[in-house]
């Protein structure tokens, strides 16, 4: 079925209380482990092509293939720019059609992060594109170390979400409440009640970057007062590197080793997504 935009697959979610992960990919085999995981699960889903992949990726190629992908499928799906830094990029997406852009200007000063952010809507929305910023800066470093850290000084501000939200018009917003890129050096602790009230003061649909490592039940309280997005990358990347791991630990001398190793890479990636998107509620949602 053709993609669908975010703004689409949020107001589903919304409706329905659950949340749609959005899954990074890297190359083909991520892809068709993402669509089998969704068709195992009856599950709409998020493709994210970060900005800071594109020197691991032929982004041209790659979208292509998610566009036969989405063709020959008939379960929801959108194709998501994440943390585009850069105009550049934005556009680029567009001209190869995206159907969703999430402008990062979170280390922007406030009033120049507004200020970008709101060219960036008025281009996407002239297309039909959806929109996702960020407001505070979620931990980590995302490209970088892969322990991430949530620094309480950066969390979103309600009252500034709600400024944000008005002067810019964008359709989601990304929130700062503990969450952090990568994995969690102990247990991450989210703040509830700051998310409650940023989602009070915006009335918008949230999104959770960060997902690896929280756990079962703060994901479905995360659900419950507003975060219909969830980002989830470091755990598809530990679950391929842990088949891997386990094929050079179990070696056989076969013509076609390689070949089984990426089949076991997809099929750690496959289990691993559904048993998120059962988690986020959105299996059988389609």
């Amino acid at each position: 079925m053709p993609m669908i935009s975010l703004a689409a697959g949020l107001a589903h979610a919304r409706e329905h209380q659950y949340a749609l992960g959005a899954f990074n990919v890297l190359d083909s085999h991520f892809l068709r482990a993402l669509f089998a995981a969704a068709k195992r699960e009856r599950s709409p889903f998020i493709i994210n092509i970060a900005e800071v992949h594109f020197k691991y990726v032929s982004l041209e190629s790659l979208v292509e293939a998610v566009k036969f992908e989405a063709a020959r499928s008939d379960i929801p799906v959108v194709l998501n720019l994440d943390h585009g830094l850069h105009f550049e990029s934005v556009v680029r997406a567009l001209r190869l059609g995206f159907s969703s852009v999430m402008f990062d200007g979170s280390a922007l000063e406030y009033e120049e992060n507004i200020r970008q952010t709101r060219e960036v809507v008025k281009m996407c929305h002239a297309v039909g594109v959806s929109v996702e910023a960020e407001l505070g800066a979620v931990g980590g470093d995302e490209g970088g170390a892969l322990y991430g850290h949530a620094d309480e000084a950066c969390f979103t501000d309600p009252a500034l979400a709600r400024e944000f939200v008005d002067r810019t018009g964008i359709d989601t917003l990304a929130v700062a409440i503990g969450n952090a890129h990568g994995k969690y050096k102990g247990e991450p602790k989210l703040d509830f009640a700051r998310l409650d009230a940023i989602r009070q003061q915006t009335g918008l649909p949230l999104v959770l970057h960060g997902g690896s490592g929280i756990s079962d039940e703060d994901f479905r309280r995360a659900i419950s007062l507003g975060i219909h997005k969830i980002n989830f990358y470091t755990g598809m990347s530990q679950a391929a590197l842990g088949a891997i791991e386990q094929r050079m630990a179990d070696r056989q001398p076969l013509y076609d080793e390689f070949a089984q190793l990426l089949l076991s890479v997809e099929e750690a990636i496959a289990d691993t997504v559904a048993g998120q998107m059962r988690i986020f509620g959105s299996a059988g949602q389609c």
